[in-house]
């Protein structure tokens, strides 16, 4: 297997999972991809979440773990995020994989750059390692599911990490969801899982688009990342909001689906603090610190107009 880029066969769960999985129903729903170990951003979305007006559903869509390599970290994150619902991401499901053939398990595609996947093999199986001395909390980490299912009001949302068939899926990701070759992927995919919103994360990189599939309007968001910043010079995290009720807090993007308010959060994290615990465990010349902290700094080179073009219409 090719270290982090293949896909393992156990992460593939297929479309129609989705249709069959057992349902929760919730008021506000906060979809938060790619904690990525990140503590004070973990803290900044339960503060947002408290200021909501009504009970707020919080499901962690897996890499919840990432930079937390050092053992209270790596154990604050994981029993923190584990009081609340949570999927596996491929960074999870690695942590009890027998082997090390998958690496990371990010399933990279081609045009990400070897050095990028060599450093985040890199960066895992020092992860790995700690999680090792934490037995009990990588047991509860075996038993998380690689999706779920939720009915806010008129709506099913499906809740996945890669995509609508595999853990580590990239055709959530911006090109695939803009690609037209994949547009008829992405309408079979809605009608497989019965579902009229796809939350999502993964690629590290938030989009929402608009379908039209059957006679439904439906939506794929994918939040990016919560625990780093997700567009240029901006150094806030990134969560989705599915909600009955409108959203209290100001959002980067919004948009409705059958009446259902989507949104995306931004994660106002202490930004000083979080470089400070970053450093102390990734100095200059790590692997992390070299593949990620150009974009905890200063933001990726990605911006709202590639995020959310067309902007989401208000549609019922």
């Amino acid at each position: 297997m090719n270290a982090g880029r293949s896909c393992p066969l156990s992460y593939r769960y297929g479309t129609s999972a989705l249709a069959v999985c057992p349902e929760q129903v919730a008021e506000t729903l906060y979809v938060v991809g790619g904690l990525y170990g990140n503590l004070p951003a973990l803290d900044a979305i339960e503060a947002l979440a408290a200021r909501e007006p009504g009970p707020v559903t919080l499901c962690f869509n897996g890499d919840f773990n990432w930079f937390n390599v050092d053992h209270r970290a790596f154990a604050v994150i994981n029993r923190r995020v584990l009081g609340h619902d949570a999927t596996l991401g491929n960074v999870e499901a690695e942590l009890f994989a027998p082997g090390d053939e998958a690496g990371c398990g990010c399933a990279y595609p081609e045009h990400v750059d070897g050095g990028i996947v060599a450093r985040s093999n890199r960066i895992h199986a020092r992860l790995k390692a700690t999680a090792q001395a934490h037995p009990e909390l990588v047991a509860v980490l075996a038993r998380l599911p690689m999706i779920r299912r939720y009915r806010i009001g008129p709506i099913a949302v499906g809740v996945v990490h890669g995509d609508a068939e595999s853990l580590a899926g990239w055709r959530f990701d911006v090109a695939a969801l803009d690609d037209a070759e994949n547009q008829s992927w992405i309408a079979a995919a809605f009608a497989l899982a019965d579902v009229d919103l796809f939350a999502s994360s993964h690629t590290c990189l938030p989009v929402a688009r608009r379908y039209r599939s059957g006679d439904r309007n439906r939506l794929v968001v994918n939040n990016g990342a919560a625990g780093m910043p997700n567009f240029r010079d901006d150094r806030r995290g990134l969560i989705t909001r599915i909600g009955l009720r409108p959203s209290p807090h100001a959002a980067l993007h919004s948009g409705r689906v059958s009446g259902v308010h989507a949104s995306a959060l931004a994660v106002p994290y202490d930004d000083a603090l979080w470089q400070k615990q970053f450093l102390r465990n990734w100095p200059a010349n790590s692997p992390a610190h070299a593949s990620y902290f150009g974009r905890i700094a200063r933001g990726p080179d990605y911006d709202l107009d590639r995020a959310y073009l067309p902007r989401l219409p208000e549609s019922h």
